[in-house]
């Protein structure tokens, strides 16, 4: 696992510079559209002298100059799929949002879906012989975590602790200063796989900018949709997106959890496209406008202007029953939510003492879609949206820009991960983790 660390690690350095020069940027690559994001920093972000910078080590303010959003190109189930049109999406976006700013950048975070995500809980326990706990001893304890083999192909995009035990008391966030005879640590680790990655660096550098970070959506759409105690008691957030349904759960301020379903709002389109025989964008206009999940007696009434510019007078002037859309689009949105409960299921979420779930993402608007899901899911279902950050202007408050904000709570107050630590020279040198992941071996 030392490329994984190191090319972590070099990440990070990054992010902690370009923090403290003022200015980064945000960049959420979806399947419907690419945003970006353009944060400036208070100043110094005071961080510790050894390169760890996750939230134990210190947090920094920050405000939204700049934001611009394009739809996306080259893009599908939340990974690229052409290089060249992705690049001239993304160049668009940030050169869009930079112009805004009226500052140039150099460094980007960014976050995708897809990708085929998996969830796994590691556990280890090192002793501590009545010694105070400092950075080395939780080092060891993260290195000491048995990785399983996760196959080829895959890389581990996420690692972060989410609970320490000292003796015999559990629960606690920051064992650091405390005295004991054993500790012990839960880690989340959330792999990806690794050809997703790769796509995305080699794009971000086609475009002449530098990686400062890299998130999961289902991840850093967690952060900024669901509430503090929300965060603190368990929660799910499912966040719909246009190729992709991100899933992940969230205990004790911290992702346990994450999943993603390989159908999104995008589906819901063609759907309407071969069911009314119009092209996709008269589609996505008449989902918007018009469409449900829920029929009643006048819905039969209702009848809806498809329009065209085909030239055949008698096709143009099409009208169908608002009752005939959602016959269309509720047998998909109900595949959707079908499957986001079998990942739910897998995760056992029906024993977290919360069961919140809340919906964003641009399809999470779909009208009706929180009590068809409060039937499927069979728990609390709200609809959620992105909170508020300082300076953010109001096109990019709704659902659809969950991810892109909690990008920017991600990229200012970042949680602590394994590679925030340095790792015993031992572990480095092999071991269970000589599992390499190679994804930025080629970049630094």
């Amino acid at each position: 696992m030392t490329d994984l660390y190191q090319s972590q690690r070099a990440m990070r350095q990054m992010r902690r510079q370009a923090m403290q020069r003022g200015v980064v940027a945000i960049l959420d690559v979806g399947s419907s559209k690419i945003s970006c994001l353009v944060l400036r920093f208070d100043g110094a972000t005071r961080l510790s002298e050894d390169n760890s910078i996750g939230s134990l080590a210190g947090q920094s303010g920050f405000r939204v100059i700049g934001a611009a959003t394009t739809r996306s190109r080259g893009v599908s189930f939340g990974e690229i799929s052409a290089m060249q049109e992705t690049e001239r999406a993304i160049r668009t976006a940030v050169q869009a949002a930079q112009k805004m700013a009226e500052v140039r950048v150099d460094h980007v975070i960014a976050c995708f879906a897809g990708a085929l995500p998996r969830s796994y809980g590691l556990d280890a326990t090192v002793e501590l012989q009545g010694q105070e706990v400092t950075e080395n001893e939780i080092a060891r304890v993260l290195a000491a975590c048995e990785v399983p083999e996760y196959g080829a192909g895959r890389e581990v995009l996420h690692a972060q602790p989410v609970n320490f035990a000292l003796d015999n008391r559990s629960g606690l966030e920051d064992p650091r200063g405390q005295m004991g005879q054993e500790l012990s640590v839960d880690m989340h680790m959330l792999t990806v796989e690794a050809m997703a990655i790769q796509n995305l660096v080699r794009c971000v550098q086609r475009c002449d900018l530098e990686l400062a970070g890299i998130a999961s959506s289902a991840y850093v759409s967690g952060i900024s949709a669901l509430v503090e105690d929300e965060q603190e008691l368990g929660a799910a957030c499912i966040d719909m997106g246009g190729g992709t349904t991100s899933v992940s759960i969230f205990m004790k301020k911290h992702m346990i959890y994450a999943d993603a379903v390989r159908m999104g709002g995008d589906h819901i389109t063609s759907d309407i496209s071969m069911g009314l025989g119009v092209p996709m964008a008269t589609a996505e206009r008449i989902k918007t406008m018009s469409g449900g999940v829920h029929a009643t007696g006048a819905d039969d009434r209702d009848m809806i202007d498809i329009g065209g510019d085909s030239g055949d007078w008698e096709r143009d002037r099409r009208t169908v029953s608002r009752a005939e859309l959602i016959g269309i689009m509720r047998p998909r949105v109900e595949e959707i939510l079908e499957e986001v409960r079998v990942r739910l299921d897998a995760a056992g979420f029906d024993h977290l003492p919360s069961q919140q779930i809340v919906l964003t993402g641009g399809s999470s608007q779909i009208l009706g879609l929180d009590g068809l899901a409060s039937r499927i899911l069979g728990q609390q279902v709200r609809l959620g949206r992105p909170m508020r950050v300082h300076g953010l202007p109001q096109a990019v408050t709704g659902p659809g820009f969950a991810s892109a904000v909690g990008l920017c709570l991600f990229a200012a107050h970042p949680q602590d991960e394994w590679w925030d630590f340095e790792a015993p020279v031992d572990r480095m040198a092999g071991g269970s983790m000589r599992r390499v992941v190679r994804w930025f071996k080629d970049n630094w």
